[in-house]
Protein backbone atom coordinates (compact mmCIF):
# COMPACT_ATOMS: atom_id res chain seq x y z
CA UNK A 1 0.00 0.00 0.00
CA UNK A 2 2.95 2.47 0.86
CA UNK A 3 4.20 1.82 -2.38
CA UNK A 4 1.19 2.55 -4.26
CA UNK A 5 2.07 6.28 -2.87
CA UNK A 6 5.43 6.51 -3.69
CA UNK A 7 5.71 8.66 -7.48
CA UNK A 8 8.66 6.93 -8.72
CA UNK A 9 9.50 6.60 -12.10
CA UNK A 10 8.78 2.90 -13.58
CA UNK A 11 11.95 1.68 -15.19
CA UNK A 12 12.13 -2.15 -16.54
CA UNK A 13 15.09 -4.27 -15.48
CA UNK A 14 16.38 -4.93 -19.17
CA UNK A 15 15.54 -3.23 -22.19
CA UNK A 16 17.38 -5.53 -24.48
CA UNK A 17 15.24 -9.11 -26.01
CA UNK A 18 16.33 -12.02 -24.08
CA UNK A 19 18.79 -13.20 -27.01
CA UNK A 20 20.87 -10.51 -26.07
CA UNK A 21 21.05 -11.43 -22.42
CA UNK A 22 22.25 -14.66 -23.76
CA UNK A 23 24.96 -12.94 -25.81
CA UNK A 24 26.22 -10.80 -22.93
CA UNK A 25 26.39 -13.63 -20.60
CA UNK A 26 30.18 -14.82 -21.33
CA UNK A 27 31.30 -11.08 -21.62
CA UNK A 28 30.09 -10.07 -18.48
CA UNK A 29 30.77 -13.56 -17.03
CA UNK A 30 34.56 -12.84 -17.88
CA UNK A 31 34.13 -9.36 -16.54
CA UNK A 32 32.90 -10.37 -13.49
CA UNK A 33 35.17 -12.91 -12.43
CA UNK A 34 38.23 -10.85 -13.86
CA UNK A 35 36.93 -8.25 -11.21
CA UNK A 36 35.98 -10.79 -8.43
CA UNK A 37 39.00 -12.94 -8.40
CA UNK A 38 41.60 -10.63 -7.81
CA UNK A 39 40.12 -9.90 -4.71
CA UNK A 40 39.72 -13.33 -3.50
CA UNK A 41 43.03 -14.12 -4.33
CA UNK A 42 44.25 -11.29 -2.06
CA UNK A 43 41.44 -11.05 0.25
CA UNK A 44 40.61 -15.41 1.25
CA UNK A 45 42.90 -16.52 4.07
CA UNK A 46 45.97 -18.47 3.53
CA UNK A 47 44.56 -21.59 4.47
CA UNK A 48 43.19 -21.33 1.13
CA UNK A 49 45.26 -22.24 -1.60
CA UNK A 50 45.78 -19.86 -4.56
CA UNK A 51 44.72 -22.65 -6.83
CA UNK A 52 41.78 -22.92 -5.02
CA UNK A 53 40.94 -19.53 -4.63
CA UNK A 54 41.40 -18.70 -8.21
CA UNK A 55 39.15 -21.89 -8.70
CA UNK A 56 36.89 -19.90 -6.34
CA UNK A 57 36.63 -17.00 -8.81
CA UNK A 58 35.89 -18.68 -11.33
CA UNK A 59 33.44 -21.61 -10.03
CA UNK A 60 31.46 -18.99 -7.69
CA UNK A 61 30.62 -16.71 -10.38
CA UNK A 62 29.78 -19.53 -12.85
CA UNK A 63 27.29 -20.75 -10.26
CA UNK A 64 25.53 -17.29 -9.47
CA UNK A 65 25.94 -15.50 -12.76
CA UNK A 66 23.41 -16.99 -15.12
CA UNK A 67 20.68 -16.56 -12.16
CA UNK A 68 21.69 -12.47 -12.12
CA UNK A 69 21.77 -12.15 -16.22
CA UNK A 70 18.67 -14.78 -17.23
CA UNK A 71 16.54 -15.83 -14.70
CA UNK A 72 16.05 -12.56 -12.52
CA UNK A 73 15.54 -9.79 -15.47
CA UNK A 74 12.93 -12.61 -16.67
CA UNK A 75 11.07 -12.60 -13.12
CA UNK A 76 11.61 -8.84 -12.86
CA UNK A 77 10.89 -7.97 -16.73
CA UNK A 78 8.42 -4.73 -16.68
CA UNK A 79 9.06 -3.96 -12.61
CA UNK A 80 11.83 -1.64 -10.85
CA UNK A 81 15.33 -1.66 -12.15
CA UNK A 82 15.81 -0.90 -8.08
CA UNK A 83 13.49 -4.10 -6.92
CA UNK A 84 15.38 -6.28 -9.63
CA UNK A 85 18.90 -5.01 -7.99
CA UNK A 86 18.23 -5.44 -4.95
CA UNK A 87 17.16 -9.40 -5.04
CA UNK A 88 20.35 -9.77 -7.58
CA UNK A 89 22.80 -8.18 -5.29
CA UNK A 90 21.59 -9.71 -1.94
CA UNK A 91 21.01 -13.34 -4.03
CA UNK A 92 24.73 -13.65 -5.65
CA UNK A 93 27.09 -13.23 -2.78
CA UNK A 94 24.04 -14.74 -0.30
CA UNK A 95 24.56 -18.18 -2.35
CA UNK A 96 27.97 -17.45 -3.42
CA UNK A 97 28.70 -17.68 0.69
CA UNK A 98 26.71 -20.92 0.80
CA UNK A 99 28.13 -22.54 -2.10
CA UNK A 100 31.90 -21.68 -0.26
CA UNK A 101 31.00 -22.85 2.84
CA UNK A 102 29.70 -26.47 1.53
CA UNK A 103 33.08 -26.47 -0.42
CA UNK A 104 35.03 -26.13 2.76
CA UNK A 105 32.58 -27.22 5.44
CA UNK A 106 35.32 -29.83 5.88
CA UNK A 107 38.69 -28.27 6.36
CA UNK A 108 39.52 -28.62 9.98
CA UNK A 109 42.07 -26.23 10.04
CA UNK A 110 39.34 -23.05 9.11
CA UNK A 111 38.61 -21.22 12.29
CA UNK A 112 35.78 -18.98 13.30
CA UNK A 113 38.15 -16.00 11.98
CA UNK A 114 38.68 -17.78 8.43
CA UNK A 115 34.92 -18.26 7.96
CA UNK A 116 34.37 -14.78 9.03
CA UNK A 117 37.24 -13.16 6.96
CA UNK A 118 36.01 -15.49 3.62
CA UNK A 119 32.31 -14.19 3.97
CA UNK A 120 32.73 -10.74 4.20
CA UNK A 121 35.79 -11.29 1.08
CA UNK A 122 33.24 -12.64 -0.99
CA UNK A 123 30.60 -9.68 -0.10
CA UNK A 124 33.31 -7.46 -1.30
CA UNK A 125 34.05 -8.81 -4.35
CA UNK A 126 30.48 -9.18 -5.47
CA UNK A 127 30.12 -5.26 -4.02
CA UNK A 128 33.27 -4.48 -6.47
CA UNK A 129 32.12 -6.54 -9.67
CA UNK A 130 28.83 -4.53 -8.92
CA UNK A 131 29.91 -0.93 -8.58
CA UNK A 132 31.99 -1.29 -11.90
CA UNK A 133 29.70 -2.80 -13.38
CA UNK A 134 27.08 -0.07 -12.53
CA UNK A 135 30.03 2.52 -13.94
CA UNK A 136 30.01 1.00 -16.58
CA UNK A 137 26.62 0.76 -17.54
CA UNK A 138 26.14 4.50 -16.56
CA UNK A 139 28.39 5.33 -19.34
CA UNK A 140 26.66 3.37 -21.38
CA UNK A 141 29.53 0.73 -22.08
CA UNK A 142 27.27 -2.02 -22.08
CA UNK A 143 24.54 -1.42 -23.49
CA UNK A 144 22.12 -3.83 -21.09
CA UNK A 145 19.96 -0.89 -19.12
Amino acid sequence: MFFDLVDEPRTVTQSLPFAELWRFLPVGYLFTIAIETPVLLLGLPTRITIRQRAWLGAWLTACTYPVVILVLPALFFGRSRAAYLFVAETFAPVAECALFWLAFRREKEMTTSDWLRSMIVIVIANLASFGIGEIMNANAWFGLF
